[in-house]
């Protein structure tokens, strides 16, 4: 019988059965062939081609085994790493997509006779967190990679730096409610003489005014060595207090105005920011992405761009590199160097390295620039200083 012409309907249906999956039963995986029913299966494994890969097979049959096992298992987690992330998905949902790909490498031929095997086994290694439920098996893939782990350990490093941000404020508030209420003095009563607008009108004065009054004036002659005075020094003494006490609270006024004013600019230099670059400063290059070549070597950052960018030229091969502040870190000099602030507080001051703690990984600087020139400084973190060039 000859073969049917290309557009005939036989040739037609016989491409389209091709082009999507097949039975497993007649798929030979050491020659990855699929064959699309029983008799092409039977010719395929009498030929010679397939005769010759059993031979091989044969001659060392677990290598095979773990190389297929070995590609089964990556495959499957690239997958799982790539469509599904760390989210925690039924294993049959994940197995029906790998599948569904024509080339796969089918289980039949690895070291796991089943899909719930090979989920426990993904479970024992620590590749996956696995459980079992009514509904079956699911699975979380766990990410090692190096670069997510930065990445999180940066999130939880940004996090507790607002949380420390936070801390600081509400301290602020709480030590300037204290101090307002500390340098609170109770205003004494101010009296004043009663004037009637209208001389015909009566003028009436509370009972309550009265009873008070009489009570004041019993106690303070009664409980008090002062002399009487006449009503001419009475009003002279309370306009000389009166005007003391005015002139005493805007004194006070202002100076808490100014306090208030220098701790808002402390404060605001007191916050960390996620940039720290400088020009003219010495780093070194933690990166292993460029190579041996530039890794631990020190540079001097020549420009900065967009804050978090730096063009560097590196001081033993005179190389220039444009790197990311995430690739460098700050150098630590031999006391008595001059350095450069660039966080925290006392930004962009210079200074000189008095001294280290290693156990707090802090320094001790005298400061070299500025109004507070001559001040020494303790607990400066190693990440906010750097030696200059």
């Amino acid at each position: 019988m000859g073969k049917a012409d290309f557009l005939s309907p036989k040739a037609i249906g016989n491409r389209i059965k091709a082009k999507g999956l097949q039975k497993l039963r007649w798929y030979c995986q050491m020659c990855q062939k699929q064959c699309r029913d029983e008799n092409g299966f039977k010719c395929h494994c009498m030929s010679e081609s397939h005769q010759r890969q059993l031979l091989l097979a044969s001659e060392n049959p677990n290598r095979f085994m773990d190389y297929f096992s070995e590609e089964f298992k990556s495959d499957f987690l690239e997958l799982l790493r790539r469509r599904f992330g760390t989210k925690r998905v039924h294993n049959n949902i994940v197995y029906n997509e790998y599948i569904s790909h024509r080339e796969h490498v089918h289980m039949n031929s690895t070291q796991w006779e089943t899909l719930t095997d090979f989920t426990k086994w993904l479970g024992r290694e620590g590749f996956c967190k696995v459980d079992e439920t009514p509904k079956g098996w699911y699975m979380q893939y766990i990410d090692r990679d190096p670069e997510t782990i930065r990445r999180q350990e940066e999130l939880e490093r940004k996090k507790k730096q607002d949380l420390d941000d936070e801390e600081r404020s509400a301290k602020f508030i709480e030590e300037q409610v204290r101090r307002g209420r500390a340098g609170k003095e109770p205003e004494d009563p101010v009296y004043t003489e009663l004037k009637r607008e209208n001389e015909e009108e009566k003028g009436k004065i509370p009972l309550m005014w009265l009873i008070w009054s009489d009570y004041t004036l019993t106690h303070f002659h009664t409980h008090s060595n002062i002399p009487s005075l006449g009503p001419s020094a009475l009003k002279s003494v309370k306009r000389k207090e009166s005007s003391h006490s005015a002139d005493s609270k805007d004194k006070k006024k202002k100076s808490a105005l100014e306090e208030i004013i220098e701790m808002e600019e402390q404060k605001r230099k007191s916050v960390k920011l996620d940039h720290w670059l400088h020009p003219d400063i010495v780093v070194k290059v933690i990166t292993k992405k460029l190579g041996e070549k530039y890794y631990k070597k020190k540079a001097v950052i020549k420009e900065v761009r967009d804050k978090y960018t730096a063009i560097v030229r590196l001081i033993d091969s005179g190389d220039k590199l444009k790197l990311d502040q995430s690739h460098l870190e700050t150098v630590i000099p031999a006391p008595g160097k001059r350095i450069l602030i660039v966080n925290g507080s006392y930004r962009n001051t210079e200074a000189v390295l008095e001294g280290i703690n290693e156990k707090t990984f802090s320094a001790t600087l005298l400061l070299d620039s500025g109004h507070m020139k001559g001040k020494k400084i303790e607990g400066i973190p190693y990440e906010d200083f750097s030696k200059l060039a």
